[in-house]
């Protein structure tokens, strides 16, 4: 477990690149080294300023191990429809779960116990890929866009399944590495 820890880091979300899933100030639980697959959520060094680091979905491998990625936000195109497919050496790791911090746009805590577990149960979600879902962004070279990051509701599946409490099921992957 410790070699896990070794690989497992927070990032933050700056911009509303990756809107509505992911907002700014929602922090992001990753794995240093996990190599990028269609739908996931990556941290990456941006292609033209390698010391900034972006959040990225991957869609698609390319020839000559390149990664098309594109945010959630079809209004922000700082993407491979602006800088192109992504060496796959630029992928720094991926993400796993998205920590929403307490008073963000969406609430936060409040007073009554419904409204704070309501809180507690949106507030860490995985982010898995769901099965492919077609969606065009009007270019010729982006393609068909991946799986939507999103989580199924708790209390259904399996008790350390997806579909587990978000805790739960963070805690049943971690013991599982």
């Amino acid at each position: 477990m410790s070699g896990l820890l070794k690989r497992i880091g927070l990032a933050e979300v700056y911009n509303p690149s990756m809107l509505p899933v992911l907002r700014p100030g929602d922090r992001l639980v990753v794995k240093y080294g996990s190599r990028a697959r269609p739908g996931a959520v990556m941290v990456l060094r941006h292609p033209l300023q390698h010391d900034l680091l972006i959040v990225k979905r991957a869609v698609e491998r390319r020839s000559g191990g390149r990664w098309w990625v594109v945010g959630d936000n079809p209004q922000v195109r700082n993407d491979s429809r602006e800088f192109g497919a992504v060496p796959e050496e630029l992928m720094v790791a991926r993400a796993w779960v998205r920590l929403r911090p307490p008073g963000s746009p969406d609430g936060g805590p409040r007073r009554s116990p419904r409204a704070v577990l309501a809180w507690a149960l949106s507030a860490v979600r995985p982010l898995a890929a769901l099965p492919e879902r077609s969606r065009s962004y009007g270019t010729e070279a982006s393609g068909s866009y991946g799986a939507e990051a999103s989580a199924p509701a708790s209390g259904t599946g399996s008790a350390s399944g997806p579909g587990a409490s978000p805790l739960s099921w963070l805690f049943e992957r971690l013991r599982a590495r």
